[in-house]
């Protein structure tokens, strides 16, 4: 395909098609000079779209939202919501668009987002745009979640606007293109049910089915099944981001999928010495969504997700609530499982953790001890335990401050005979590591991208340690301090 030529892909419009009343048809602001800053030509190529095309200049200006492709109809959604525990009953997409859909080679029915795209009815007092380094940093934490086998939304590709964007500085800006399998949130049923509209909570409903949980439409009550496979998926989502140290920073209801993918990556990090009081937002000063508290917030979002949708469980609310608090009670044994089945993996004994599950658990809790007794840096230990599961204990010995405590730890894991290349397979030697994300970004804000696109190389195979890359497998210099992200609104 020519830089002239058409897609490979059709676009739809199905969400504002079958939603219209969560769907506000909107124009992105016209980008005074776009230029493509990171392309993602595997994703785009499993897209159908060809990125000889997305780099011409007609193919930059759809990543904008300023060339409108056949079939696509850009609307901004609504949705209300839950922000650090206050109910906000109108937020919407107040800097995005929904551009449309597309359905991949694989034949899964994905959405096409702009972030970034300018202000919109939702915006507020924001002015709704984006700058390149939150843009850049979605795009580099994403790919790295997709990389590490997380549910995620996935980058497409960032393009600079050509135009300079206040914040505390005067910054340029840019705008991210995403896809999703859908941007259905908590917040869209919250919204739905506000309204009082029960036939477009039913539609809502159906929507959710068709596109993630076909089964459920073959169940005794659909809408319950619906319900009980949300707490499923984020369930064992949440096992997995606590698994890899990661820490989402804004788990309000409107940043809860329906799909169980991760989504709105802004003030998140990866915990470097290991914290379960963890906060890297700046604007969490209560620390609601540390990491420690994620499993409870994420239960605590699904009983917003249940009241919203109690009128389609039973048409007596009152006979819905026992329903809905059973499936609800379920979520803490789905994560607990995910979670031990998760550090089992991590210690190298397996999914079923051995043939003494008492003694495994003993493990993995002495484990959390090791790490919680010092400044022991969470992604390189569980690295190194796979150096000392080949025989070599010296470095992750080297790491913790009560040897004796360690060596006994060791020595019954040892007995256990933990499968080196499973925990390989599972700890990752590269993640997203805070001060080379704000290396990266720094440098990419100020014109060079070499340092982001280094890190993306590295992050991108995460399990596979590599000749040259040994500094990003490594833990936070002595001097970079305390740490803090920005939404980047």
């Amino acid at each position: 395909m020519t830089a002239a030529a058409e897609y490979t892909v059709a676009f739809d419009g199905r969400f504002a098609r079958e939603l219209s009343e969560l769907a506000v048809p909107w124009q992105a602001e016209e980008a005074p000079s776009p230029g493509l800053l990171v392309l993602n030509e595997k994703l785009a190529r499993e897209l159908g779209l060809d990125p000889e095309y997305l780099r011409s200049p007609e193919g930059v200006r759809l990543l904008v939202g300023n060339h409108i492709p056949p079939g696509a109809t850009p609307v901004a959604q609504a949705y209300a919501g839950h922000q650090f525990g206050g109910y906000s009953p109108l937020l919407g997409d107040g800097r995005a668009l929904l551009l449309g859909e597309v359905t991949d080679r694989n034949g899964r029915l994905l959405d096409i987002h702009l972030k970034g795209s300018g202000r919109t009815p939702f915006a507020r007092a924001g002015d709704g745009r984006a700058v390149v380094g939150p843009m850049l940093r979605e795009y580099l934490v994403s790919e790295a979640m997709y990389a590490l086998h997380i549910p995620t939304t996935r980058s497409l590709a960032v393009v600079g606007t050509g135009r300079q964007v206040r914040r505390d500085d005067m910054l340029p800006g840019a705008v991210l293109a995403r896809v999703a399998s859908s941007h259905l949130r908590v917040g869209s049923f919250q919204y739905a049910r506000a309204t009082e509209n029960m036939e477009l909570l039913k539609r809502l409903a159906d929507h959710a089915i068709s596109r993630h949980y076909p089964h459920a439409a073959d169940a005794d009550n659909p809408y319950l099944e619906l319900f009980a496979s949300v707490v499923s998926a984020q369930a064992e989502l949440v096992a997995r981001w606590m698994l890899v140290g990661f820490v989402h920073g804004v788990m309000n209801t409107d940043n809860m999928t329906i799909s169980g993918e991760t989504i709105d990556y802004g003030p998140c990090a990866f915990v470097d010495a290991f914290n379960p009081a963890a906060v890297y937002s700046s604007i969490d000063v209560s620390g609601r969504y540390a990491y420690a508290n994620q499993p409870v917030l994420a239960e605590w979002n699904l009983a917003r997700l249940a009241e919203a949708m109690l009128p389609l469980i039973d048409e007596d609310q009152e006979k819905a609530v026992g329903p809905a608090v059973e499936v609800l009670g379920g979520f803490r044994g789905q994560y607990s499982r995910a979670w031990t089945s998760g550090m089992n993996a991590k210690l190298g004994l397996g999914s079923g953790g051995g043939s003494d599950g008492e003694t495994t658990s003993a493990l993995v809790d002495g484990a959390i001890d090791i790490l919680k007794d010092g400044p022991v840096d969470y992604t390189l230990f569980f690295r190194n335990l796979g150096k000392a599961a080949r025989g070599d204990l010296r470095p992750v010995r080297g790491m913790v401050l009560d040897l004796a405590a360690f060596d006994s730890w060791a020595e019954r894991w040892q007995a256990l005979e933990p499968d080196a290349e499973l925990m390989d397979s599972v700890n990752p030697a590269y993640i997203p590591r805070n001060h080379l994300v704000e290396e990266a970004l720094a440098a990419a804000t100020g014109g060079t991208l070499a340092p982001l696109q280094q890190l993306l190389e590295a992050v991108s195979d995460p399990f596979t340690e590599r000749s040259g890359l040994e500094r990003y497998a490594e833990g936070a210099p002595e001097d970079f301090g305390s740490y803090m992200t920005f939404c980047g609104t």
